[in-house]
């Protein structure tokens, strides 16, 4: 147990000395953090005039489409703070580049996703708290967000490691990999009503966006414990089953013998 408590300690360090380092040009930092929220915002223009157009899309109303939007923005912020890595991992791995992370004394797979930290994430993050404090706030709905962000985010990046991953057996997985990431990403900021069939099979059981923003939305505007269960015990599986296949394919990684050091 004190082992795992100071891994977790030493990943939470390397966090946080990515932000100071992002942090050390100021106007930059903050620009970035700005824009990537005006950028976000924007959107909202765009629904709103499609909804003064028709009344609902695909089920959903303008509230809905927003914390759709803020589910999937505080998901993608989230994951892209705390693991930046892991959406790059095929590089490192096609090029040799994970000789740096084997002979640190931490956690191989820890120490891969916490080297890396994206300074415009924290406006997704932001983003997606200020569009659910103006449209939808309130404590359950607050502490509901904050916990569906945490498993958005855990959802995304196992679904990044798993195919980046792959790129140990595959040396061109990566670029499938990276379509596949994407169109999970892409997906969630769409109602989910506007799919049906196998479109909606897919985007549950094969590219879980269904899992990492729909069902989450239908949670709070429908609660049931039974689905935050279900939920719950997706995001241990998926994440379960991403470590599995890192781990498994580091057994096949030949080294790119490169003079690389990090501090």
């Amino acid at each position: 147990m004190s082992t795992a408590v100071k891994q977790l300690r030493v990943c939470l360090l390397s966090v946080k000395y990515n932000m100071m380092r992002e942090m050390l040009n100021k106007v930059t930092f903050l620009t970035n953090v700005v824009f990537m929220m005006l950028n976000n915002a924007a959107f909202i223009i765009q629904w709103t005039i499609l909804f003064r157009l028709k009344e609902n899309i695909g089920g959903y109303t303008l509230r809905e489409v927003l914390l759709l939007w803020a589910l999937s923005a505080s998901s993608y912020g989230l994951a892209h703070l705390l693991c930046a890595r892991v959406f790059s991992l095929s590089d490192l791995i096609i090029n040799g580049k994970l000789d740096s992370y084997l002979v640190q004394p931490k956690n191989v797979l820890l120490g891969v996703m916490t080297s890396s930290t994206s300074t415009s994430s924290i406006g997704d993050l932001l983003y997606g708290l200020v569009i659910l404090c103006i449209f939808s706030f309130s404590l359950r709905n607050l502490l509901l967000f904050l916990l569906f962000t945490v498993t958005g985010a855990a959802i995304l990046t196992a679904y990044a490691l798993f195919w980046g991953s792959l790129s140990f057996w595959f040396v061109r997985a990566d670029l499938f990999g990276s379509t596949m990431v994407d169109s999970m990403i892409n997906f969630s900021t769409y109602p989910e009503g506007i799919f049906h069939g196998t479109a909606k099979f897919i985007l549950y059981l094969v590219i879980p966006t269904g899992m990492s923003v729909y069902l989450p939305l239908n949670l709070m505007t429908d609660f049931g414990w039974s689905r935050l269960l279900v939920l719950l015990g997706y995001t241990v599986l998926i994440c379960g089953a991403a470590v599995f296949t890192f781990y498994r394919g580091l057994r096949r990684y030949s080294s790119g013998c490169l003079m690389e050091a990090r501090t």
